[in-house]
């Protein structure tokens, strides 16, 4: 009965036996559905967070140094701060070229690759748009490389890494049959951003993006950039300014109130808003954003 009760009062945390860090919430979710109780996964970044910008606190360095492996976005997301990270951290298993490191930009195909990189064209990621996972596509590719990647650091639970990802894909197929529904009529609506989060979403859906708020990646816009902008919405008629959750809406409301368009705030990851628990929450507000 002791022994009983023992396991009932057990935090599943102590029963896994390997720490993963990964830098995203959604890579955490992803993981965690693959992993089960053999992994205890440790999340670098908050979801409503600017998945560009991180603050590599002591807290973060700790994380990584306890750590069994990592696994990262990639595409240069990270560059500005997880770098550091491990760095500091000097932990053998999280080193770029160990087996215990995976980069998930290497398994996906990357769209917007800029032809050149300088300055002129603002903050570009040389290796194409990061923000690969908000094609919920691309989250059954993630989620095979993620149970591979288990299986050949963990060979001894390879089994249950498989049937956990059997079992995750049969319920995502599920959920793309049902949002290739609700959004079968949305193809060629016309939208405008902030920044260029939402591209791989907008490419799953046949959504045309034809405007920016930022004139370039990372640049804030200008007066005359702004007019234009307004111009060209009340020209094209967009569907609606989508917004990122972590920069500031004042541009987009001020575009918002003199261009008659609607604002809808975007999340781009779990946690970026108080409703997105999950990745399914995550794919149910997006896809559910136009009416």
């Amino acid at each position: 009965m002791y022994k009983l009760l023992l396991i009932i009062l057990t935090p599943l945390a102590l029963f896994a036996h390997m720490n993963i860090a990964v830098s995203y919430p959604y890579i955490g979710a992803i993981t965690k559905s693959i992993g089960a109780e053999h992994i205890d996964t440790i999340v670098l970044a908050n979801g409503n967070w600017d998945p560009h910008f991180i603050v590599p606190r002591p807290s973060l360095i700790s994380k990584v140094r306890n750590a069994d492996a990592l696994i990262m976005n990639g595409a240069q997301l990270e560059i500005g701060w997880l770098p550091p990270l491990i760095k500091r951290a000097a932990n053998p298993k999280t080193n770029v070229n160990a087996k215990t490191f995976l980069n998930l930009s290497n398994y996906v195909a990357l769209i917007n690759k800029p032809q050149s990189v300088n300055r002129s064209g603002g903050d570009l990621h040389p290796d194409g748009n990061p923000h690969f996972h908000l094609n919920p596509n691309n989250i059954l590719v993630l989620a095979k490389t993620i149970k591979e990647f288990l299986s050949s650091i963990d060979i001894e639970h390879s089994d249950i890494y498989e049937k956990n990802y059997a079992d995750f894909s049969q319920e995502w197929n599920k959920k793309l049959t049902l949002w290739n529904e609700k959004m079968a009529d949305k193809k060629g609506t016309k939208i405008i951003q902030f920044h260029n989060v939402l591209a791989y979403f907008l490419e799953a859906y046949g959504l045309v993006n034809i405007g920016a708020i930022e004139p370039l990646p990372g640049i804030p816009p200008s007066s005359k950039h702004t007019l234009n902008l307004i111009k060209l919405i009340e020209d094209e008629k967009p569907y609606a300014i989508f917004h990122d959750v972590y920069h500031s809406t004042k541009t987009a409301q001020f575009i918002s109130s003199k261009a008659d368009i609607p604002l809808i705030v975007m999340p781009h990851d779990v946690g970026a808003l108080e409703s997105v628990e999950d990745l399914t929450s995550l794919f149910d507000y997006l896809t559910s954003a136009i009416k």
